[in-house]
């Protein structure tokens, strides 16, 4: 049976193998590359799903999200939220009921992109409750990836300027991993859960509140 840890050890992310993802990227600015990557996405039935915004340094400055990533196994489409044009053909996707939307804290992206566009619900799955269900109580990505699958997704980009005209390689791999990463968490939990196949050993780390973000 495989272990699962109450708590993840943040000491031992660093010596863990990193992780990536390995299929394509896309990167979607026009209309016209929206609705080819939604018409695409709208015929897959689960997908991964993360965004990006702008880090600020102002005391209570927020800046607007930038971007939406969207994942497969094998392929990952990169939302730039600043064109506008994009966003009807996003709000066609995240609205849809037939494409499963999994992703961590979905309360949070939500309230991102609802500051940007407005959109009604859609079929999502919040892997933060579903995770909580079987005693795991770490939810940051990082955290939650080293528990179930023992290896280190790197968070180098995270404070990266996420409205620049054109995205670095380094944060479109950042990007699309963290999406596809909760795709496979997604699929690990469903397996773990039908087959029983693990053992929540319960531990406690007392660490700081702001390192669990």
């Amino acid at each position: 049976m495989k272990p699962i840890y109450s708590r993840y050890d943040k000491k031992k992310i660093a010596a863990l193998p990193r992780v990536v993802f390995e299929g394509k990227i896309h990167v979607v600015y026009t209309k016209n590359e929206a609705q080819k990557a939604v018409d695409f996405l709208l015929g897959q039935k689960v997908v991964g799903i993360d965004t990006e915004t702008r880090p600020t340094f102002k005391k209570g400055r927020t800046n607007l999200v930038a971007l939406l990533q969207v994942s497969t196994e094998n392929l990952c489409f990169l939302f730039r939220l600043t064109r506008e044009e994009v966003i009807p053909y996003v709000v066609q996707l995240l609205e849809s009921q037939d494409v499963l939307k999994v992703g961590l804290s979905l309360s949070d992206d939500f309230l991102s992109l609802r500051r940007r566009f407005d959109f009604e619900g859609g079929a999502f799955f919040d892997l933060q409750k579903h995770f909580c269900e079987i005693g795991i109580k770490d939810m940051a990505l990082q955290k939650l990836y080293a528990n179930v699958f023992g290896m280190r997704i790197t968070k180098g980009q995270q404070m990266s300027n996420w409205e620049a005209e054109i995205l670095t390689d380094s944060q479109k791999l950042y990007a699309a991993t963290d999406a596809w990463a909760c795709l496979r968490l997604y699929h690990e939990l469903q397996r773990l859960k039908s087959e029983c196949d693990f053992e929540l050993i319960h531990n406690e780390y007392e660490e700081n509140i702001l390192e669990e973000r």
